[in-house]
């Protein structure tokens, strides 16, 4: 008789363990059986409880668990004798409970960006419940459009929860996607790889790219083989572009980008579009007490030397004869492709040498006269001749 008076104490325990546990409280159970539309867990001597397959599916409806793998499911509710469960964070009569789980052992939970309030989002999570993530905690660049946020779900962390408020962050989430993301390009690039990227950010000093997860700097020393005034005049944010990795310093989190490496270098064909002996139409780019600097073409200068501005008069600064920004026509006087240097000297001065050249040859063979040629060859056509001097 005592034995079966402890029999059926434990049977009608057992039999009301299921409403003695409470809603939102916590178990990780291994998974027994999986049904089209359940998911059954051991919960120990409890028996088994039941979770919504659909909750257990990836976006595109495939499961993504199976028989054997733990879960971790908050209890919801007890309905006809089954014990049901949920593994989504903020749903049901257990929404508080989970919520303190989740704020206690630092849980990631959705939520989805509902608007822009002051001095943040409110964020709407999962069984309705609002809360309120602070734009410092949301981890945007301050570049970024925030409109493109709202109505996007997101990860976040409970950093405050008491009956009233519920403060979120994202900060850790973002930061350890880009850890992730680091690590996996860490194993690709390599200096002098070419990658795509977009410009996320204009500055006064250059650009930054997104290549893939992670920021690059694009200075704007790199960005054409020519001067850049202003960084907008080359690129705008969330332009596509294509660039050369320089440098890689993943211990200081430092990546240098190079556009210009990515186009063609136009002093590959300086000999050909500015040959010796053509003329040109540049702008003075720069005056130095050398002398002065035009630009030919984007990223090709040559230099007239001081000495060469003037004709026959002296010049003492490049200054007194220029200014910066003029436009002047050049003759080129030599190529040095090698070196990237070309000298140039003014038209008009060209022009002048030239016919005073020509003038000279005119006087040294007067019009009509056979060219003497060399001393040798006068000699010859006397011997030739027979003329024997008398």
């Amino acid at each position: 008789m005592e034995n079966e008076e402890n029999f059926a104490e434990l049977f009608e325990k057992s039999y009301k363990e299921p409403s003695r546990m409470e809603p939102g409280q916590k178990v990780e159970a291994p998974i027994v059986k999986i049904t089209p539309e359940w998911v059954l867990i051991e919960v120990g001597g409890k028996g088994e409880g039941y979770i919504p397959a659909d909750e257990l599916k990836d976006a595109n409806g495939n499961l993504i668990a199976r028989e054997g793998d733990i879960v971790r499911a908050w209890f919801n509710r007890s309905e006809e004798g089954e014990m049901r469960f949920t593994t989504r964070i903020g749903t049901g009569p257990a929404a508080r409970s989970q919520l303190a789980d989740a704020f206690k052992e630092h849980l990631p939970l959705a939520g989805k960006v509902a608007k822009e309030i002051k001095g943040g989002f409110e964020i709407t999570l999962p069984g309705g419940l609002r809360a309120f993530c602070p734009f410092s905690q949301m981890g945007i660049r301050r570049d970024e459009s925030r409109e493109a946020y709202v109505g996007v779900e997101l990860a976040f962390h409970i950093i405050e929860l008491d009956r009233r408020n519920i403060v979120l962050s994202r900060r850790e989430i973002v930061e350890a996607e880009r850890q992730t993301k680091i690590a996996a390009l860490k194993e690709t690039l390599r200096e002098g790889d070419r990658v795509r990227g977009t410009v996320t950010s204009i500055q006064k000093f250059g650009a930054f790219v997104d290549i893939g997860g992670v920021e690059g700097l694009l200075p704007v020393s790199e960005m054409a083989w020519g001067r850049t005034g202003k960084v907008s005049d080359v690129l705008s944010a969330g332009q596509p572009v294509e660039v050369i990795i320089k440098s890689l310093d993943w211990e200081n989190r430092r990546i240098s980008l190079s556009l210009k490496d990515a186009l063609p270098n136009p002093w590959d064909s300086a000999a050909r579009n500015w040959p010796a002996g053509s003329f040109h139409t540049g702008k003075v780019s720069r005056l130095a007490p050398f002398g002065a600097f035009v630009t030919l073409g984007d990223g090709v200068d040559g230099l007239i030397h001081v000495s060469r501005l003037g004709g026959d008069k002296r010049v003492n600064h490049p200054e007194d004869v220029l200014q910066a920004g003029q436009e002047i026509e050049v003759c080129v006087e030599a190529v040095d492709v090698k070196n990237q240097r070309i000298s140039l000297v003014p038209a008009d001065v060209s022009r002048e040498q030239q016919e005073k050249q020509e003038t000279m040859r005119r006087y040294q063979e007067p019009e009509g006269a056979a060219p003497l040629g060399s001393l040798g060859e006068q000699l010859k056509r006397h011997l030739d001749s027979g003329d024997d001097g008398k």
